[in-house]
């Protein structure tokens, strides 16, 4: 299976470059899953759509503030950007420039009112840096920190909340899990009142989710790793849900990842936490999710192979040929798609 499979040619105006005015405004492609159909709706249909006894599985992971621009000693700039924290004040990081951040190089933001060094530098060019401060580490991020808004994004965007999703609660994630952006406050009672449950997980996004397949044969990739748990309410939730026919529907590729992770062969799942780099291509075998709200994907992505081996790769490529055809809007702040 070859990545280039996966190959699909974008128009370059259809990547949206700022998000709708109303959240629940984008329009939704339906795709049935069996037949490959496509129907053309509004997004706010989700609701039409779900059965009571669904159930809805949802990333409640909220993105960190954690791009930082700074200085380094010679008054040159920088720009840190936080991956994962590994405790003790330290965090792995991107910087930029990376030659020039080798270990040892102190850095300032804000002033000095946050400082840090680099201490160590990792094979893949990753850095590790240690902070040092007076405070709460997390008020300073708020406070000097931008969000980490993916590389086609070349707009700057003005309300960052609408970087995150209305359900957004863990701080950890480094991208938003943006299947969820559409939902509102509103959406999300009403799907309620009909009947469906929502059980909330949480997967802390990586910037691995926009590294590029670099191999050919797309079993030689190797998926980066991140941190996600399926709380006791969550897995209760899902598991009556299958026990009595419902159907387990998640909300972006970052849920399905956490479920398909730790669910057992009969679709159950038990409240756990640890780290996953489950990797999702066709051939896979599905053991709990019945459908899929997401965006649209990058073409040759981990996250279009992932809904290729839900829907059936050539299902999804003309799925897509027809939302270019339509105009749809692409990617983070684009419009959605729901596969049941």
């Amino acid at each position: 299976m070859k990545t280039s499979d996966f190959y699909y040619d974008l128009p370059e105006e259809l990547i949206a470059q700022t998000p709708l005015q109303q959240r629940d405004a984008s329009r939704l492609m339906q795709l049935d899953r069996k037949t490959g159909q496509v129907t053309h709706r509004t997004f706010r249909d989700v609701i039409d759509l779900l059965n009571p006894g669904d159930c809805l599985v949802m990333n409640n992971s909220r993105v960190l503030p954690a791009r930082l621009l700074g200085t380094r000693p010679t008054g040159g700039a920088v720009e840190v950007l936080l991956l994962r924290d590994l405790g003790d004040n330290r965090w792995e990081c991107l910087t930029k420039p990376g030659r020039k951040t080798p270990a040892g190089t102190e850095l300032s933001f804000g002033g000095g009112l946050l400082r840090a060094r680099v201490v160590d530098a990792l094979e893949d060019g990753n850095k590790i840096i240690q902070f040092q401060y007076e405070g709460i580490f997390l008020e300073l991020l708020e406070q000097l920190g931008q969000m980490p808004l993916p590389p086609y994004i070349k707009q700057t965007l003005a309300d960052q909340e609408r970087y995150q999703t209305v359900y957004s609660k863990e701080l950890g994630s480094a991208a938003a899990p943006t299947a969820g952006l559409h939902f509102t406050e509103e959406m999300l009672r009403a799907i309620e009142q009909k009947g469906v449950r929502i059980a909330f997980v949480t997967l802390h996004v990586g910037l691995g989710t926009f590294r590029p397949v670099k191999v050919d044969d797309v079993t030689n990739h190797h998926m980066h790793s991140e941190y996600c748990v399926i709380p006791d309410e969550a897995a209760q939730r899902i598991n009556q849900t299958r026990q009595n026919g419902g159907r387990v529907i998640c909300v972006g590729t970052t849920s399905c990842r956490t479920l398909e992770s730790f669910a057992k062969e009969d679709g159950s799942v038990e409240p756990c936490s640890g780290w996953t780099d489950i990797f999702i291509y066709p051939g896979y075998h599905f053991k709990a999710m019945d459908g899929l709200i997401t965006n649209f994907h990058l073409p040759e992505s981990t996250l279009l192979m992932l809904i290729s081996a839900f829907a059936g790769k050539e299902a999804v490529l003309e799925a897509y040929e027809e939302a270019i055809r339509e105009r749809y809007r692409f990617f983070s702040f684009g419009d959605a798609m729901i596969i049941i």
